[in-house]
């Protein structure tokens, strides 16, 4: 929907496809789909849910038995994205390093992106 010819849109660290490969055998689905929704103090959050099949005009990704989709609206915000996977002591999951990203929440949970080229900003 939103491709750039011969663009990898988000890439996947070892990490995380890895993890992705693990969620997705476990739970037998095709992928990961990852979106975004309004919401948090920053605007925007990410989605997660892992899928059965690919949507109609949902970008795939693929890399070492994972694969992602991304949903057709996040794709113009996940551009240039690396999706990696962290362990720590108190805390694992997956991070997304966006450089579209303008600022964040201080919990880490939203993200705010540059509003989009022709529309109005809100009072």
């Amino acid at each position: 929907m939103f491709a750039i010819p011969g663009a990898v849109p988000v890439t996947i660290t070892p990490a995380a496809a890895a993890q992705i490969a693990r969620l997705m055998a476990g739970k037998n689905a095709f992928g990961l789909r990852i979106g975004l929704k309004k919401g948090g103090c920053a605007g925007m959050e990410y989605t997660m849910e892992l899928a059965e099949t690919a949507a109609a005009n949902e970008e795939v990704v693929e890399k070492d038995g994972a694969r992602v989709m991304i949903a057709p609206m996040a794709q113009m915000f996940l551009f240039g994205t690396e999706i990696d996977y962290e362990n720590g002591l108190l805390e694992s999951g997956f991070r997304f390093r966006n450089p579209n990203v303008t600022d964040s929440c201080g919990c880490g949970e939203s993200v705010r992106f540059e509003p989009l080229e022709g529309s109005r900003a809100r009072d």
